[in-house]
Formats: structure tokens, C-alpha cells, sequence
């Protein structure tokens, strides 16, 4: 729908530091640069700290974030891409593949802002990684994640099963 407006939400503040992991697929590079550039100073606008690792295609990104996941400290991720179609079905499999593992991931509580780009031409993924900041917007969905998984991650139900711990205390 051209000319049509939508809202963002003001972005989080951190009383505590914030790092993302930006995982990359540089398989257009100039995309792939805006899109990091974005992402980058998206972070840093709110004081974040970022690494960035880079992957063959947009099918791993999802891994290397799972990966992160399990063995590092990072709060969230971004992941950064773009998939031009092409002459055969393969650009429906990478598209729906990389996405539906990336929803997965994010259902399981990771925080994930998802920048892959799927498009058409180079030249709609030129306007997504540049004018419109794609990058910067996948980096500000993972803060925004972060920023609510940190204000519920204490707070009880007091309802239901506790298990043995802390707040258990023995006769």
C-alpha cells in the first residue's frame, strides 16, 4: 500500500549493558554492508555493543544464531541477508526455510530481529538496505525483544508448581 503510514515504537533504554550478535549473509555484499551499517548504529544509538560473524547464505544464519545461543553471552541477535529471486523454486526454500527456523528460534525466547531481505530485484533490495533502513530496523526489533524479555525475566506468577530453590525453605 504506497503512501501508507506506520508506527514505531520509541526505542528501549538499558539500565544494564546490551550486546547483540549481528549474523550476516554477504552473499550480495553491497546489501549486505548498508544492512550492517544500519543494524550497527541502530546498537549503538541506545549504547549496545555489537560482534558481527558472517555466514555463506541466509540458510545459516539461523544455525549460527542457535549456536550463539547455547555457548555465548549475547542478549539478542539480528540476522542480516538478502535473497533475490531467481529462475527456479530455490528462492521460496531459502526465503520460507530461513524464516520459519528464525520464528522458531524467537518462539523458544531468543530475540531476534529478522533483516533478510526477500525481494524481487537488486534493485528493491538497494531501497530496503539504504532509504529504508532495514538493518537499523532489524536491530531495533532484537532491542525492543531485549528490552521486554529483561523486564519479565524476574517476575513470578505466583501461581502453579515451584520447583525446589532458592525460595524454598526447609524446617
Amino acid at each position: 500500500m504506497s503512501g501508507a503510514s506506520h508506527h514505531t515504537p520509541e526505542m528501549p533504554s538499558f539500565d544494564k549493558p546490551v550486546k547483540l550478535l549481528i549474523v550476516v549473509a554477504p552473499y550480495y555484499k553491497d546489501i549486505a554492508d548498508d544492512l550492517v551499517a544500519g543494524a550497527k548504529a541502530q546498537i549503538e544509538a541506545v549504547g549496545g555493543t555489537w560482534e558481527l560473524v558472517e555466514v555463506p547464505g541466509a540458510l545459516e544464519v539461523p544455525t549460527a544464531i542457535r549456536i550463539a545461543q547455547r555457548t555465548s553471552n549475547f542478549d539478542g541477535f539480528v540476522a542480516l541477508g538478502c535473497v533475490i529471486r531467481g529462475e527456479t523454486t530455490h528462492y521460496d526454500t531459502v526465503c520460507n526455510d530461513s524464516s520459519r527456523a528464525l520464528t522458531l528460534l524467537g518462539l523458544d525466547g531468543c530475540c531476534i530481529g529478522n533483516g533478510i531481505l526477500t525481494v524481487e530485484t537488486h534493485e528493491q533490495a538497494v531501497v530496503r538496505a539504504g532509504d529504508q533502513n532495514k538493518g537499523g530496523g532489524a536491530a531495533a526489533a532484537a532491542l525492543h525483544l531485549v528490552a521486554l524479555s529483561r523486564k519479565w525475566s524476574g517476575a513470578g506468577k505466583g501461581i502453579g508448581f515451584r520447583p525446589y530453590g532458592e525460595d524454598t525453605l526447609l524446617a
